[in-house]
C-alpha cells in the first residue's frame, strides 16, 4: 500500500513549494483568519473541513485551532449543531460537509477535460443528492511514490482514490491521487448480438437505460446469432442509431446460467481463478496440530441450509458448571482455520482479495476460494479433522455474556445437520440422524439460545419485517417458481451465536491494540430522518427529532405499524433511512445491530474481511503461522474500501440477476393482471412490487390518467390535482403487464386499481401547489409547468 504523505499544510493553507505531493497546487490557496486558542465561527470551521478532510475530526480540529479547556467543550456544541442543521454529517469518526467527498473514494473514470486530464465521479452517489462531483485525476509519476511503479489509469477505468479539495475554484470540486486501478476499462458496454441478412447487425441493450446500435459486417468480431458480447462505441453520429464494434464474445444467452454471465461481466467479477492461483490450492495439505487444540471430541455439530457445499460454522453448547454462574451456559463456535491455507500476498491471497466476496446467484456461486479450500480443506466436514479457530462464551442465565476465550483448535464434527432437520427434531419429529443427538446436542443448543434471546431481546436491535424471497430454477435455468422460506428459530439460533462470535472478536483485538476490519453500520442521516418523520407524521406516528436516535427508536415505530394497513409500507421506509453497512478500521458502532464492538470473523471461506480479523487474532494471540502481517495492517484502510465496493458490487449484480430471470418467467404473460403494491412512489411514476414473485415494474406517471398527478415526497404519494384521488407507497393495487424485456431485467405495467382518496394533509398539500403555480403562470415570460401528456 502506498500511505498518503502526511499533509504539512500549515493553517493558512500553506506549505514548501508550490506543487504538493498530492499533485495539487497549494500555492494559491486563500488563508483563514485563524487565531489560535479562540474559538473560530461556523463559516471558519465549515471552510476548514472543506479545505481538510483528512483533519476533520472533532480531536483534530481541537489540535488545528489549538483549543483547550472550555474551548473544546464549546467546539464540540457548536459542530453538534451544525450537525442538527444539516450543515455537517459524521462518516465514521470525521466529519464532512453534505455531499461531499470522503478522504477515500471508490471513482469511475468518465471523461476527459478540455486540456486532456481524466474526469471521474464517484462510482456511488445518492439520486436524493444531485449530480455527483466531478473529480479531476492526477495521474502520477512513479518518482512520487514511495515503492513500486505508480498506478495509470484511463477512460472507463474504477479506481480507489485518495481525494483532496480543489484550489482552483473554476474546475471540478476535487482532484485525486489513484491509490489502485480496480476494474479496467469499465467503458466497454455489453449486449446481446442480433445477426442481420448480407451481414453485421444489432446490439440489444442489457442495461434499462441502455440504445439499440448498429454493428456493421467489418466489427462483428466473430459474434453468431443470440451471442453476448462486449462492445465499444465506435461512432456517435447526429442522426440514426450509433454504431458498435464487438470487442469479445462472451457466450451465448441460450445457455443455462446466460442470465448470471452477464451480470459477471457487466460487474467485471472475477470468475475464472488464474492458473497460479489453482496451482497453490491443489497443492495444499492437511493441516497439522502445530499450535493447535485438540478438540475432536467435542460434539460440534453444522447447520446450514439443505443444499450448502461449504460448512465453515459449527456450533455447541453445555450448562456452565460454575457455581458462581448458576443458570448459565457456555456456547462453543468453531470457523473454519482458512487463514491456515491463505497466506498473506500469495497468489491465493490476491485473488481473494481482488474478489472480495463469493457472489450468489440462483444459478451459480462465483466463489471468494477454489474448491480445494472452499469445499474440501476448509469446509468442516461430518467425521473429518479440520483445523478451526474456535471461540468459548459464557453467558449468565439472564443472557449476558461475561466472558470468552479463543482457541486454535482441530475438531471433528459430529453431525450435518439442515436447518430444516434441526427444527423438525426438536419440535418432536427426529429422524435417524437427529434423533441420537436430540438429548446431548440439540436440546443443549436449543435451551442456549433461549438464555441468549434474552440478552437480545434487552439489547434490541433493528428488528425489520422484510421477508425474504427465493428462486427455484428448472434444469434449463429458467424460473420454476418463487417462495419465501419460513423464518425458523434453527435459522435465528444460529444467526445470534454467529453475531456474538463476532463481538468476541472486535473485543478480543481492540483489548490486544491491535489493527482490525470493523463492521460498522453508521445511524440515519438527519435528512433521511427527517423524510421519515414527515412521511410517519401523516400516519400519526411521532419519530422524535435529534441525533440520539436508537434502534431500539424504529422498533417503537414497527410495533405501532404492526397488524395495520401500513405495516409494509412502514418497514420499507424504515429500512430507507437506514445507511449502509460498510467495512472500516475505524470502529464507529453497528446501528441496526445495537452493538459498539462488531467485527465480521464467522464466514472466511467467502468474505476477505472475515480472513483479515482471523490473521489478526492468530497475530495477536500467538496462535502460530498465518498472522497478520505489518504490511497488512498498514494497507487497512485501502482493503477496508475496497472490500466494501466489492460488496456493493456483488449485491447489485446478484439484485439484477433476480431482476433479469423474474422478467424473462413472465415474459409469456403480457396482458395479465397481477396484484402488485406500491413500492417507491416518484415524480415519474410509481413503482410496482408483485408479491408473489418478488418482481419490481414501473408504471409512467403519463399512463395514470387524464388528471395532473402532484408528488408529495412527505406523503410518498402521487395524487391527482382535480380528483384528490391517487396512490400511496404501501397501496394494494391491481395491475396489468404491458411490457417485459427479459435482458434488462425490466417490467412496465399499467395501473387497473382506480386511485384512493387521499388524506386531508394531502390536499391540503396540493391547494398550495396550485397556489404557487397559479404565482408561476401571472408572471410575464413563464410558462406553466409541464404536465403529463
Amino acid at each position: 500500500m502506498s500511505r498518503t504523505p502526511r499533509d504539512r499544510t500549515n493553517l493558512a493553507g500553506k506549505r514548501p513549494g508550490k506543487i504538493g505531493r498530492a499533485g495539487r497546487d497549494v500555492s494559491a490557496v486563500e488563508p483563514l483568519n485563524i487565531v489560535h486558542g479562540t474559538l473560530p465561527s461556523r463559516e471558519v470551521i465549515l471552510r476548514f473541513i472543506a479545505d481538510h478532510p483528512q483533519k476533520a475530526s472533532k480531536r483534530e480540529l481541537a489540535k488545528a485551532f489549538g483549543l483547550k479547556g472550555d474551548s473544546r467543550v464549546e467546539l464540540k456544541h457548536m459542530l453538534q449543531e451544525l450537525e442538527q442543521e444539516g450543515m455537517l454529517q459524521k462518516s465514521r469518526k470525521s466529519l464532512i460537509r453534505p455531499g461531499a467527498l470522503p478522504p477515500v473514494t471508490v471513482l469511475d473514470i468518465t471523461t476527459r477535460d478540455k486540456d486532456g486530464d481524466l474526469i471521474g465521479r464517484p462510482a456511488e452517489w445518492p439520486e436524493e443528492q444531485g449530480v455527483a462531483p466531478a473529480v479531476a485525476i492526477r495521474q502520477q509519476s512513479p518518482a512520487g511514490r514511495q515503492k513500486g511503479k505508480a498506478p495509470v489509469a484511463g477512460l472507463g477505468d474504477r479506481i480507489l482514490a485518495k481525494i483532496f479539495p480543489a484550489v482552483d475554484r473554476g474546475g471540478p470540486a476535487y482532484t485525486a491521487r489513484i491509490i489502485k486501478v480496480i476494474d479496467r476499462r469499465r467503458g466497454a458496454a455489453m449486449g446481446v448480438f442480433r445477426s442481420a441478412p448480407g451481414g453485421g447487425g444489432r446490439l440489444l441493450p442489457i442495461e434499462r437505460r441502455g440504445e439499440e446500435m448498429v454493428i456493421d459486417p467489418d466489427y462483428t468480431g466473430g459474434a453468431e446469432d443470440g451471442d453476448l458480447v462486449e462492445i465499444e462505441v465506435a461512432r456517435l453520429g447526429r442522426f440514426g442509431l450509433p454504431r458498435a464494434k464487438v470487442l469479445s464474445v462472451v457466450g451465448s444467452v441460450g445457455s443455462e446460467k446466460a442470465i448470471s454471465t452477464i451480470a459477471i461481466h457487466a460487474h467485471g467479477i472475477p470468475h475464472v481463478f488464474p492458473p497460479a492461483v489453482i496451482a497453490e490450492a491443489e497443492a495444499a495439505k492437511p493441516a497439522t496440530m502445530s499450535h493447535r487444540e485438540d478438540w475432536r471430541d467435542v460434539p460440534l455439530i453444522t447447520i446450514d441450509p439443505a443444499d450448502a457445499k461449504d460448512h465453515d460454522d459449527a456450533v455447541y453448547a453445555e450448562l456452565d458448571p460454575s457455581p458462581d454462574n448458576p443458570g448459565g451456559v457456555i456456547v462453543t463456535v468453531a470457523i473454519a482455520d482458512v487463514s491456515w491455507y491463505i497466506r498473506p500476498n500469495s497468489p491465493l491471497d490476491r485473488e481473494a482479495l481482488k474478489r472480495g466476496n463469493s457472489v450468489y446467484f440462483p444459478d451459480r456461486v462465483v466463489p471468494m476460494l477454489p474448491e480445494r479450500i472452499s469445499n474440501d480443506l476448509c469446509s468442516l466436514k461430518e467425521g473429518v479433522d479440520r483445523p478451526a479457530l474456535a471461540v468459548r462464551m459464557s453467558f449468565s442465565g439472564e443472557g449476558r455474556k461475561i466472558g470468552h476465550t479463543f482457541h486454535r483448535i482441530m475438531m471433528k464434527s459430529a453431525g450435518k445437520l439442515s436447518y430444516q432437520q434441526a427444527q423438525a427434531a426438536i419440535d418432536g419429529r427426529p429422524d435417524d440422524k437427529t434423533g441420537p443427538m436430540l438429548e446431548t446436542i440439540l436440546k443443549p443448543l436449543w435451551h442456549a439460545y433461549g438464555v441468549m434471546k434474552r440478552g437480545r431481546d434487552r439489547r434490541q436491535p433493528l428488528e425489520l419485517d422484510m421477508p425474504e424471497r427465493k428462486i427455484l430454477l428448472k434444469p434449463d435455468g429458467t424460473v420454476d417458481r418463487v417462495f419465501v422460506p419460513p423464518r425458523l428459530d434453527a435459522h435465528k439460533l444460529i444467526e445470534e451465536m454467529m453475531i456474538q462470535a463476532n463481538v468476541c472478536a472486535a473485543e478480543t483485538l481492540e483489548k490486544k491494540r491491535q489493527p482490525l476490519v470493523y463492521r460498522i453500520h453508521d445511524g440515519p442521516t438527519l435528512a433521511k430522518q427527517e423524510v421519515l418523520r414527515e412521511f410517519l407524521a401523516t400516519l400519526g406516528i411521532s419519530l422524535a427529532k435529534g441525533g440520539n436516535v436508537r434502534a431500539n427508536s424504529f422498533n417503537g415505530i414497527l410495533a405501532k405499524a404492526e397488524g395495520t394497513a401500513h405495516q409494509t409500507m412502514v418497514n420499507e421506509m424504515v429500512l430507507r433511512s437506514q445507511s449502509q453497512a460498510i467495512y472500516s478500521p475505524e470502529n464507529i458502532g453497528h446501528f441496526g445491530l445495537n452493538l459498539m464492538k462488531y467485527a465480521h470473523f464467522t464466514s472466511p471461506i467467502r468474505r476477505y474481511a472475515d480472513l483479515i480479523v482471523h490473521r489478526a487474532l492468530v497475530g495477536s494471540l500467538g496462535l502460530g503461522e498465518g498472522g497478520i502481517t505489518p504490511d497488512e495492517e498498514a494497507s487497512l484502510d485501502d482493503i477496508a474500501a475496497e472490500i466494501s465496493t466489492f460488496e456493493r458490487r456483488a449485491m447489485a449484480a446478484e439484485r439484477e440477476t433476480i431482476d433479469r430471470l423474474i422478467a424473462h418467467h413472465l415474459s409469456t404473460r403480457v396482458g395479465e393482471e397481477f396484484a402488485g403494491r406500491v413500492s417507491g412512489v416518484t415524480k415519474s411514476g410509481l413503482f410496482i412490487t408483485l408479491p408473489d414473485y418478488g418482481a419490481d415494474g414501473f408504471v409512467p406517471i403519463s399512463t395514470l390518467g387524464t388528471d395532473y398527478f402532484i408528488y408529495d415526497e412527505a406523503h410518498q404519494a402521487l395524487s391527482g390535482e382535480k380528483t384528490g384521488l391517487g396512490y400511496r407507497l404501501g397501496d394494494s393495487v391491481t395491475v396489468k403487464l404491458a411490457e417485459a424485456i427479459p435482458l434488462a431485467g425490466a417490467l412496465r405495467f399499467e395501473m387497473l386499481s382506480e386511485g384512493r382518496e387521499m388524506p386531508t394533509a394531502v390536499r391540503s398539500f396540493h391547494k398550495a401547489g396550485r397556489r404557487d403555480r397559479d404565482q408561476v403562470r401571472k408572471k410575464p415570460g413563464t410558462r406553466p409547468p409541464r404536465g403529463r401528456r
